[in-house]
C-alpha cells in the first residue's frame, strides 16, 4: 500500500485542485477553498485510522482532538462558568488525543470496515453534519465539506488498490481488493452498524436539493 507521505501529497495535490477549480466557478471565496483543500488532504489519510501505532492515527486524533473541542465549548458555555468549561475541555482534548487512538486501535483491524465505500461516505455525511450543526456553516458549504472529506477518503483508497498491483513484476499482490470495497465482508456486524449510524445521521443533516445542487456544479465545472 501507499505510505504516509503518497497519501498526504496526493490528496493535497486533488485537493488543491478541488479548491482552485470551485474558487474560480464561484463556488466559494478564497479562505473557504482553502477549507475544502485542508479536508480533502485530512480526508486522505484518514482511512488509516485503523493502523496501530501508525503517524496517521497520531496526526488523525490530534486533529480530532481539536473540533471535538470546539464542539463541547458551543454545546456547553451557556451551562458552565468559564473555569469550568475551560477544565472539561482541556479533559476532552487530552482524552481525545492520548486515550481514544488506543482504544481505537484496540477494537479496530486494518484494512478493514475502515478501507471501504462505506466508511467514506459515513465520513462525508458527519463532516457535513458537524459543518451544518455545530459549526452553522452553509447548508451549500457543509455539503462541499462532506464531499471534501469523501474525495479525500476514496483518493487513499485508490491509492492503495494502485500500490496492489506490482506493474514491475506483473503481478497482483494478496493486498489487493481489500481497500476499494463497498463494506468489509469479513465482519458483517460492523458493516451494518455503520450503515445504521449513517441512517441516525439524515435527520441532522442539511438539506439534500443543495448536495444535488452542489454535484450538479461540480460536473459542469469538471467538463
Amino acid at each position: 500500500m501507499a505510505d504516509f507521505r503518497t497519501h498526504l501529497g496526493v490528496a493535497a495535490a486533488g485537493g488543491a485542485v478541488l479548491a482552485h477549480g470551485g474558487w474560480q466557478a464561484g463556488l466559494w471565496d478564497l479562505w473557504q477553498g482553502a477549507v475544502v483543500l485542508g479536508l480533502v488532504t485530512f480526508g486522505g489519510i484518514l482511512p488509516d485510522i485503523d493502523a496501530d501505532r501508525s503517524r496517521a492515527i497520531r496526526l488523525i486524533f490530534n486533529l480530532l482532538a481539536i473540533p471535538a473541542v470546539v464542539v463541547a465549548a458551543l454545546l456547553l458555555q451557556a451551562r458552565l462558568a468559564p473555569g469550568h468549561l475551560l477544565l472539561v475541555c482541556g479533559a476532552l482534548y487530552l482524552v481525545v488525543r492520548h486515550v481514544a487512538g488506543g482504544v481505537f486501535s484496540r477494537f479496530t483491524v486494518h484494512r478493514g470496515i475502515w478501507h471501504s465505500l462505506l466508511a467514506a461516505g459515513l465520513c462525508g455525511l458527519a463532516a457535513a453534519t458537524l459543518s451544518y450543526r455545530f459549526f452553522a456553516q452553509s447548508a451549500w458549504l457543509a455539503w462541499a465539506h462532506g464531499l471534501a472529506i469523501c474525495l479525500g477518503f476514496v483518493i487513499h483508497l485508490l491509492l492503495d488498490e494502485l500500490y496492489s498491483v506490482d506493474l514491475t513484476g506483473a503481478r497482483i499482490k494478496r493486498s489487493f481488493g481489500t481497500a476499494i470495497k463497498p463494506f468489509d465482508l469479513r465482519s458483517p456486524g460492523n458493516s451494518v452498524a455503520m450503515l445504521m449510524t449513517g441512517v441516525a445521521l439524515l435527520p441532522w443533516l442539511p438539506p439534500w436539493p443543495l448536495l444535488l445542487g452542489l454535484l450538479s456544479q461540480g460536473a459542469t465545472l469538471w467538463r
